[in-house]
């Protein structure tokens, strides 16, 4: 009895064929990063990005005003720091970084509401960053980390070619000018300029690109990584025409003439990220495919 019942149970048992038994394939889900395509920038593209920046400029010269404004009483307060008490130059730097890119952003959106057709306001210009305040949180903390490691880094610089302790700010320019110390000169000019290089290349589009599309500050930080060195040349031309202008703007009496290159380089900014970073047309921001159409067509 016990060996005919087995043997009936065997012969019910079904017969697993191994190819049925292989687990299924496996297909990854599909990529949740953003669907960009970062271009190859001819070599006059930095200067019809300071074109359209200008044209936005003159059209809101109120808006202008107020930006250009605080980014001059940002200048002052850190030259006079750097002047009496160097000591504190990159606390006040770190303050600077924190306030600025929301400062920047402002101008980022009044050129993003004129490409879109909408009539730019200093209210919404001021309040753009809310909606996207932990990309924006994210993508600052990681450039003041940067900043923070590259003052360190210019620190230890200064300790092992001087043994006198933190220079002031005579110190500093006769240490920097004087022919003897050229190995310093290189020394520091080396490593802050490859904090430099990081930090620019981090922010050169991420900021527009979060205002834009409302993406991750990683997303944003790698896209601006990409556009950078897919367009070296390109972008060392934009870092040194920034620099310039920066710099001549702030060698007026108290800087005023950041009262007009900063509000400039801002909408030039955001016309480098529009000129660098193509988006397919189906994924238009909604209030952007809003406003190009016409009256007609939102009112159906």
């Amino acid at each position: 009895m016990t060996t005919t019942a087995s043997s009936r149970s065997t012969a019910e048992s079904p017969v697993i064929d191994p190819v049925d038994s292989a687990p299924e394939p496996y297909f990854p889900p599909p990529s949740e990063a953003p669907r960009k395509t970062v271009r190859v920038l001819p070599f006059s593209a930095p200067f019809g990005w300071l074109a359209a920046a200008w044209r936005d400029l003159v059209s809101q010269p109120g808006i202008a005003a107020f930006y250009g404004v605080a980014f001059t009483i940002m200048a002052v307060i850190l030259s006079a720091v750097f002047r009496n008490s160097p000591e504190y130059t990159m606390t006040i730097a770190s303050g600077c970084l924190l306030v600025g890119p929301f400062l920047a952003m402002g101008l980022y959106e009044v050129s993003r509401r004129r490409e879109a057709g909408i009539t730019p306001t200093l209210g919404s210009s001021i309040t753009c960053w809310d909606a996207h305040l932990p990309s924006m949180a994210m993508l600052i903390l990681v450039l003041m980390v940067l900043e923070l490691l590259w003052g360190r880094a210019s620190l230890v610089v200064f300790a092992v070619f001087f043994n006198t302790g933190m220079p002031s700010t005579t110190g500093v320019i006769q240490a920097v000018f004087n022919p003897e110390n050229w190995e310093f000169v290189a020394a520091y000019t080396v490593v802050g300029g490859a904090f430099a290089v990081l930090v620019f290349a981090t922010s050169v589009v991420s900021i527009p690109m979060i205002l834009d599309r409302d993406t991750d500050a990683i997303s944003a930080a790698i896209t601006s990584i990409e556009v950078f060195f897919r367009n070296v040349a390109v972008m060392v031309l934009w870092g040194g025409l920034l620099t310039g202008l920066l710099v001549l703007g702030m060698l007026l009496p108290w800087h005023t003439g950041l009262l007009v290159v900063g509000p400039w380089l801002g909408h030039a900014s955001w016309h480098a990220y529009r000129g660098a970073v193509l988006w397919p047309e189906a994924e238009t921001p909604p209030e952007a495919a809003e406003n190009a159409a016409g009256p007609g067509d939102r009112s159906a």
